[in-house]
């Protein structure tokens, strides 16, 4: 196939497929007598691959750099040593971010299910009550850190302060990583 077929079924565009030849990370099947670059199957599998690579927060460079170092081993056990402690320290890295998200998560569900209980609210139009509601539907339930950042402002920060209160930002709910 022909690059802009190529390109078609990669998702990708065809000067993004040209770089990708610049860089040595991609290379033609073969070339046609007028000098068309022709791809197949692997040249698929390959732009898939550096897709992947992409998702996961490598730059070209340092794909070029893997695809480096992988030729220049001398063995194939020593080639992959280096992709294997490369994609160890990106799957840590991937956890952590997963964990994050995860806690990030929880948070806004909380919130959200908190908000919901406002939608019912009979108090005046006075927004710096909501960060200490005394609603029945509330119960001792705690303010989501989301939701009592918004009226944790620098005017209240001040009024906690001399009131003996908790910084802005804290809140009873401090369990974040």
């Amino acid at each position: 196939m022909k690059i802009g077929e190529l390109a078609r079924k990669t998702g990708k565009t065809s000067r993004a497929l040209h770089l990708y030849e610049e860089l040595g990370l991609l290379q033609p099947a073969t070339r046609t007598e007028g000098g068309f670059r022709l791809y197949g199957a692997d040249e698929i599998a390959r732009v898939y691959w550096i897709s992947k690579l992409q998702d996961m927060g490598f730059s070209l460079p340092q794909i070029q750099s893997l695809l480096g170092s992988v030729a220049a081993s001398a063995t194939a056990p020593e080639a992959m040593q280096g992709v294997r402690e490369l994609f160890r320290a990106k799957l840590d890295e991937t956890r952590k971010q997963v964990t994050r998200l995860l806690q990030l998560e929880r948070d806004l569900a909380e919130s959200l299910a908190y908000l919901e209980g406002c939608r019912v609210c009979s108090e005046p139009a006075a927004p710096e009550i909501c960060s200490s509601c005394a609603s029945d539907r509330r119960g001792d339930e705690p303010t989501p850190s989301l939701v009592a950042g918004i009226h944790r402002g620098p005017r209240r920060a001040a009024e906690a302060d001399a009131e003996g209160d908790a910084p802005a930002g804290q809140h009873e709910r401090t369990e974040h990583p």
